[in-house]
């Protein structure tokens, strides 16, 4: 039997406000929502976004925890993350993420800190065989 990596699961919820859904998590609530240009209020982020920010977390936070562990001084890590569709043969998803820094730093540790962000647990999901399993109550 499989583990699950959450020790809750994320819960939502939709009533009749229209594309506006209350996401729970372990901790509190998250609003997402669609733009207005497609019928929402913009109030909260879209379910692309919501994916790109997983993205971009996970990118940052294993980051910060490799640059930690080996002691370089690099204060402070951005990522910009976007992606785009073609369906050619099939959807293909294809996700870009650009990783930045404040310090100068050598091409040898961008090297290793590009390494470092493959292996972010979201980057293995996302490239990797994904299934989703679902069922009706």
């Amino acid at each position: 039997m499989m583990a699950y990596l959450l020790e809750k699961p994320v819960i939502a919820n939709i009533g009749n406000e229209k594309y506006q859904v209350t996401i729970e998590w372990r901790n509190g609530i998250i609003l997402g929502d669609e733009p207005e240009k497609i019928g929402g209020r913009d109030l909260g982020p879209d379910p692309y976004t919501l994916l790109l920010s997983s993205l971009a977390s996970c990118t940052l936070s294993t980051l910060r925890m490799y640059i930690d562990r080996k002691g370089w001084e690099i204060s402070q890590i951005s990522v910009s993350v976007n992606m785009f569709q073609s369906n050619e043969n099939g959807l293909i998803t294809q996700f870009e993420r650009q990783i930045s820094f404040t310090e100068n730093i050598t091409d040898e540790i961008k090297e290793r800190l590009l390494i470092i962000a493959k292996k972010c647990p979201v980057s293995k999901i996302l490239e990797n065989h994904v299934t989703v399993n679902t069922e009706m109550k």
